[in-house]
């Protein structure tokens, strides 16, 4: 049997916590933050979990 093979695109992504969850980072970040409040750009610096019925995707493409 093959090993099982991380998706790297997803591993970039994602990172896991100790408790097996995993942290993902806040859309809209990306460009035009001009137009975003300094209070807006601020929250989305921070990681947020992943939602509980996207949780079982993010697993299969990160296996370990």
């Amino acid at each position: 049997m093959p090993k099982m093979k991380t998706r790297k695109a997803a591993a970039s992504r994602f990172k896991r916590t100790g408790t097996g969850k995993f942290l993902r980072n806040r859309a809209m970040a990306g460009h035009l933050m001009t137009n975003k409040t300094s209070k807006r750009k601020r929250n989305l610096r921070r990681s947020i979990l992943v939602h509980k019925s996207n949780m079982k995707l993010v697993k299969r493409l990160i296996p370990k």
